[in-house]
């Protein structure tokens, strides 16, 4: 089944809802909200390298190390999905991808943040958006990294 799904800009949407009379009623007679409903979509996938301890710390992933474990250093995957519960499916690929560690999930945000080696992390990334995009047929977004 082909995807007739088209994106148009907001100024787009708001000719094709009030024709000609948008810019007269700018300002007056409506108001733009923004909302955002939750769709198939992998919208967040980046690869940060080697982290810092700041960034390892404010993250709270030093919280619950078995003593004498540091994990600084490691690599950190951050994934974001939406519907939000397909973080679960998301971190059972992961884990069975690659050498790779749980460092944060939340079923209710969405949010998932891997812990690693650089090439087990991004294996484990590249791995989840495949699924996604090629079986679940979600809009993926491409893999940033630094």
């Amino acid at each position: 089944m082909a995807d007739t799904r088209v994106r148009i800009t907001r100024d787009e949407f708001l000719q094709y809802i009030f024709s000609q009379r948008k810019d007269e009623l700018r300002g007056d007679k409506y108001r733009l909200t923004r909302v955002r409903v939750p769709g198939c979509e992998v919208f967040l996938a980046h690869l940060i390298g080697t982290s810092d301890q700041a960034v390892y710390r404010n993250l709270g992933l030093h919280i619950g190390v078995h003593l004498g474990e540091d994990h600084t250093g490691d690599s950190l995957g951050l994934l974001q999905f939406t519907p939000w519960e397909s973080v679960v499916v998301a971190s059972d690929i992961a884990l069975k991808a690659a050498d790779v560690s749980i460092g944060f999930m939340d079923r209710f945000n969405g949010s998932l943040i891997l812990t690693g080696e650089r090439e087990n992390v991004k294996t484990a990334i590249k791995e989840v958006l495949n699924f996604f995009g090629n079986t679940l047929k979600f809009e993926v977004c491409e893999l940033t990294e630094n």
